[in-house]
């Protein structure tokens, strides 16, 4: 099997270098990453600018793009062969609930569903450095042999956060739904040295509705969380409400 394998961390990232090592045990693997950090890139295309690419060794490529660009240069312009499968991470921090519509990391997966290939985003739960990259490579590794052994439901990619913690002390993975988070989104402003105004996002601490069955309710309690995702955002509770509407 071809194996593509992305990020939004950056191609120098712990996490990408733990991946690629252990999906060589599944196939052959090409890495196409983004030069540089695009976390927080979302699902974002560059199309105002060229893009380039630099082969730093033999199978590893760094596109100065975003994670989706890499997804879509990996698979139009730089594998031989359609890749079977498609994985984006580790990433360096938790992708749960509504963050994933910022991720870097689970749009790269996400474009990889758009053409129909099976994709997993992994994330490692923890901004803190960490140790333990090696063991959520074993644990994507698992993953990914369920995947290649029984497929994915159509129109589906899989969402994995896993537990900052060795292998040995993570509890058996959990199939999940998407969770919720309460953040008041604070928006700190300040005067630089020269008297600029600047202004920091994000500086309010999360608050996760904690509830069972979520993502958050897995990983809060060291179990590994598998979230199928999918791309309809359409929300079909509401279609017979709206058709009520009289224009």
């Amino acid at each position: 099997m071809n194996i593509l394998v992305t990020n939004d961390d950056g191609i120098h990232a712990a996490g990408i270098r733990a991946l690629a090592e252990a999906m060589a045990e599944l196939g052959t693997v090409t890495v196409v990453a983004p030069d540089r950090e695009r976390s927080a890139a979302g699902h974002s295309l560059t199309l105002h600018s060229p893009l380039r690419i630099f082969e730093l060794h033999k199978g590893w490529y760094a596109v100065d793009g975003t994670p989706t660009d890499c997804v879509n240069m990996g698979i139009h312009n730089m594998l031989p062969v359609t890749p079977g499968l498609v994985v984006s991470g580790i990433n360096h921090g938790a992708n749960l609930g509504d963050d994933v519509t910022y991720s870097g990391t689970v749009a790269a997966a996400m474009e990889a569903n758009l053409m129909g290939i099976p994709a997993i985003a992994f994330s490692l739960a923890t901004l803190e450095p960490s140790i333990h990259f090696t063991d959520a490579a074993r644990i994507a590794v698992q993953v990914a042999r369920q995947v290649i052994a029984n497929g994915i439901p159509p129109d589906t990619f899989l969402n994995v956060n896993i537990p900052d913690c060795p292998q040995d002390k993570m509890l058996p993975p959990l199939i999940t739904r998407q969770g919720k988070r309460s953040f008041i989104g604070k928006i700190v402003d300040k005067t630089d040295p020269r008297g600029r105004k600047y202004f920091w996002v994000g500086s309010e601490e999360l608050q996760l509705n904690d509830e069972p069955g979520t993502d958050f309710h897995a990983i809060n309690r060291q179990h590994v969380s598998v979230t199928p995702l999918h791309l309809d955002l359409t929300n079909h509770k509401s279609l017979s409400i709206l058709a009520k509407w009289t224009f």
